[in-house]
């Protein structure tokens, strides 16, 4: 079988719908209601999203093209043990839908990272943005590049032509129908992700001899992991690396990234925010679940064997490409629907990024430096940098093939290195109310320092440790194996190099806070007095309520939650001399004010 001649004019035809729905979504939203002529409409979506949208897109955002080939490829090579990250979205999304979501949703603010500013200080924000803007656009290349190659294998194409074809497509209908499209045309490929998933596991199982030969073939070839209790942190996974770290990696992505804060701000309550929070949780678990018996079912086919040479590449995530192929050969529409399924997940994830980094560049760095700039050429500025981001990430998806580790590696890497260090500064500032400025900037410094060190060094002495690969149990080679791994522990400084990559993210967040903290007290700490209202979270109000007032009141823990706009309208309203009629006209006339005004308007309700 020639790996091009698969793909027929029906696999075309669909591809080519895919594309042209995702254009469509974007003219339409072009055209439609306020054609994206104010900034709030085209990063905020006018704040009027429902929580169903909102949390299709949430989703799609997190299931790249990376977890759809990375996961399989994970399976594949090192067995079921990556499965146990599900535990960790329980609360990895409990955690911002009650902490990080209420903070932000009640402070109005457009960027997550103008939090900062209100908290910290203006040098902490443009920090955090900068930090943000070269965390997005590193990771961009890598969902840019991940079904470039796919489409490249099975049909032939120029590699760097469909990789340039990918992120034009994406920058167009993200500059043209601002968030709306983003989220819509999220909704639209989340549908076809599923599907396509679907289509491959349902053939797989048939044609490797149904279920029950699936699974005596995983089980004979030592691919059911069970519940690795072991504490070593260097250990790539275990339950505590995956559902301890997993925490970590996940309140990054979900709680303080501002591609998923983006969405949150974009519903119409805050309680529609909270409700796409949960509602992601069964849907995350569901992708997972998918991925995972395709790496499954991928095993049972091949037992091990390694057919990525058939595609002119030595990576592994090629693999899942083969076998989607191998599997999918004969049957017209169904090649053209997986690679529909993986450029619904690029897609979906390149266009927030785009989005998030316009939103983050024209409200952290522009326009607290142009004030006076007009509506009109503030929103046509920030299509142009959705359009420049988009150009900037082709130019990154060329270093990905450079890299040796599998995609999922690269992706969660990329995270843990840049965005553990973002998610310790807003748990610094969010839980601490000690902490001043000082220290944010120096804790943030030292933790990307720490991270980069981390990660460059386990990079030069990386090393990898699959299962056996046989299709049958051997004994002979499992001891040989364990004897091995044993007499092979690192020391010294290159086990600090070999810490799971699973535990970036806690560790970089430790840091951070822990620095930033010690660089408080040297300082002079910050009084709870000075600290903006509605800018801290009482955690440690919550964490030691047994403690007498008088000295909770001491250890600033008594802090409350900011309130919402609405809340406080509310109790304005109630202490004016008006009527019931009165009250609820003008209530309504205030709320429909805090929306349409900016974000320095909504400061001034926080402070009312």
């Amino acid at each position: 079988m020639h790996i091009y001649s698969i793909f027929t004019v029906i696999d075309y035809v669909i591809f080519a719908v895919l594309l042209a729905a995702s254009m469509g979504i974007g003219l339409y939203y072009a055209l439609s209601g306020g054609r994206q002529r104010t900034t709030q409409e085209f990063l905020m979506a006018d704040r009027s999203m429902g929580c169903l949208p909102v949390s299709l897109s949430l989703i799609a955002s997190f299931q790249s093209a990376v977890a759809i080939i990375g996961v399989p490829a994970e399976i594949y090579t090192h067995g079921t043990q990556y499965w146990f990250i599900g535990c960790a979205y329980i609360l990895g999304l409990l955690i911002p839908a009650h902490i990080f979501i209420p903070v932000f949703y009640r402070l109005r603010v457009s960027s997550a990272y103008q939090y900062l500013e209100l908290r910290f200080s203006k040098a902490v924000r443009i920090c955090g943005t900068l930090t943000f803007i070269f965390q997005m656009v590193i990771y961009m290349g890598v969902c840019v590049y991940t079904p470039a190659f796919a489409l490249n294998a099975v049909t032939g194409f120029e590699l760097w032509g469909t990789v340039l074809a990918t992120g034009l497509v994406c920058t167009l209908y993200t500059t043209l129908g601002g968030l709306k499209a983003v989220i819509w045309t999220d909704v639209f490929q989340t549908v076809v992700m599923f599907a396509g998933q679907l289509a491959v596991i349902v053939v797989g199982v048939q044609k490797t001899g149904g279920v029950a030969d699936v699974w005596r073939k995983v089980w004979e070839g030592n691919r059911i992991s069970g519940l690795d209790l072991n504490p070593d942190p260097t250990e790539r996974h275990t339950f505590w690396t995956l559902g301890v770290g997993g925490v970590f990696l996940m309140l990054s992505l979900y709680g303080v990234n501002q591609a998923q804060v983006q969405r949150y701000l974009s519903s119409r309550t805050e309680k529609e925010a909270v409700r796409s929070c949960y509602m992601v949780f069964p849907s995350l678990q569901l992708a997972l679940a998918l991925s995972c018996v395709m790496g499954l079912v991928m095993f049972a086919r091949y037992c091990g064997e390694d057919h990525s040479d058939k595609l002119a590449s030595s990576s592994r995530d090629a693999m899942v490409i083969y076998f989607v192929m191998d599997m999918l050969h004969g049957l017209p529409g169904l090649p053209g629907l997986f690679i529909a399924c993986l450029f619904s997940a690029a897609l979906s994830t390149i266009s927030s990024a785009f989005n998030s980094l316009a939103t983050v560049t024209m409200e952290d760095l522009i326009k607290p430096q142009y004030p006076a700039m007009t509506e009109a050429r503030a929103t046509l500025l920030s299509k142009v940098l959705a359009m420049s981001y988009g150009l900037l990430c082709l130019a990154m998806a060329y270093l990905t093939h450079l890299m040796g580790d599998s995609v999922l590696q690269v992706a969660l890497k990329i995270f843990g290195m840049v965005g553990g260090p973002i998610l310790g500064l807003f748990c610094l500032g969010m839980f601490f109310p000690w902490a001043n400025s000082i220290g944010a900037l120096v804790g943030l410094c030292v933790g990307l320092v720490v991270a980069f060190w981390l990660g460059i060094g386990s990079i030069l002495t990386r090393s990898t440790r699959p299962l056996p690969l046989e299709c049958s149990a051997n004994v002979t080679i499992a001891i040989q194996t364990a004897i091995s791994l044993f007499f092979s522990q690192p020391s010294g400084l290159k086990r600090f190099y070999s810490l799971s990559y699973m535990w970036y993210s806690g560790f970089n967040c430790t840091t951070v806070i822990l620095i930033g903290l010690i660089i408080s007290f040297l300082t002079g700490p910050t009084k709870e007095e000075d600290v903006m209202p509605g800018t801290l979270y009482p955690l440690l109000g919550k964490l030691f309520c047994f403690l007498p007032e008088h000295l909770k009141k001491k250890l600033c823990c008594v802090t409350p939650l900011g309130q919402t706009v609405s809340e406080k309208i509310d109790l304005i309203a109630k202490n004016l001399p008006l009527n019931k009629t009165e009250l609820v006209y003008f209530s309504s006339l205030c709320k429909k004010f805090s929306q349409k005004c900016n974000s320095a308007t909504h400061h001034l309700y926080i402070h009312i």
